[in-house]
């Protein structure tokens, strides 16, 4: 079954978000949506997801899930904003959010307030398990690497990776996060390439390489023969090397330390404290 795939683009983190429907029924799910947020100011933002919003509406849409394919690094989430605009929607996760909670609670200091069980999110998937998106089968593979809790959602013929592949000219995410694996990530994309070469493949980053315009959609087919760092006969040590390499010369993410302390509440954003006011922590001298 062929679903249909509406993407958002975030210039500001070159994310990509979709909105993904059954063209049989109303049914629908959000994968990946970006929450505005300025680190100048601290000033957070919804026009991005109102977008997505926007769209659920005119077509009448009933959203079954809010999907994230893992803790994101470089972008808040808004999966909580839209789960409260969308009260049939449940947000879902990957089981291994639970070791990327476990490893940030202790970061960000976050003491028995927080627990680092995902309870945070209406539902965690496991490896294997699958669901209904209308009358199209859907399935969520374990594919970690990037970090411990990702996860890929074959939703019909369309495949969404996160940040485990990017475009083939692309290549792949770094693994230097905690909990992250070249090794493993190696693992989970030779899983994803077992898939039909038909499969169409998105992205949830594109960087435009070369100047070119942002991409989203690739091929199974397209990653086997193109991927710069992992086509049809690169070996895992040879992928390891090179990825690690590679991350070492990585800056850290501008947005890791206010991203990752809102998305393992699952998008939600710390509790006002007396004076009305949120805050995020800055861990000084730890990274």
């Amino acid at each position: 079954m062929t679903p249909q795939v509406t993407p958002f683009f975030h210039a500001d983190s070159c994310t990509f978000s979709y909105l993904v429907r059954d063209p049989a029924s109303a049914a629908a799910v959000l994968i990946d949506p970006v929450l505005d947020f300025d680190p100048k100011s601290g000033r957070t933002g919804t026009r991005t997801a109102q977008r997505m919003l926007d769209a659920v509406h005119a077509d009448r849409l009933d959203v079954i899930w809010i999907l994230e394919t893992h803790a994101h690094a470089d972008h808040l989430s808004a999966g909580d904003w839209l789960r409260r605009a969308l009260p049939t929607a449940k947000l879902g996760i990957g089981t291994g959010i639970r070791a990327v909670q476990k490893t940030f609670a202790g970061v960000f200091n976050l003491g028995q307030a927080f627990a680092p069980d995902g309870s945070q999110f209406d539902h965690l998937f496991e490896d294997g398990e699958a669901f209904q998106l209308g009358t199209i089968e859907a399935e969520v593979l374990a594919t970690p690497g990037h970090t411990n809790d990702s996860v890929s959602y074959r939703i019909g013929d369309a495949l969404f990776v996160g940040d485990s592949l990017f475009m083939p000219d692309g290549g792949t995410a770094r693994c230097d996060f905690p909990g992250g694996s070249a090794a493993r990530l190696y693992q989970s994309i030779q899983r994803l390439y077992r898939l039909p070469a038909s499969t169409r493949v998105f992205v949830c980053h594109d960087y435009a390489p070369g100047g070119r315009k942002h991409a989203c959609q690739t091929t199974i087919a397209e990653q086997r023969e193109r991927n710069i760092h992992v086509r049809d006969g690169v070996s895992e040590a040879a992928y390891v090397r090179v990825r690690e390499a590679r991350d070492a010369t990585l800056d850290m993410p501008a947005l890791l330390l206010p991203a990752v302390q809102v998305n393992i509440r699952a998008g939600a954003l710390p509790e006002p404290e007396d004076n009305g006011v949120r805050y995020l922590k800055l861990p000084l001298d730890h990274f």
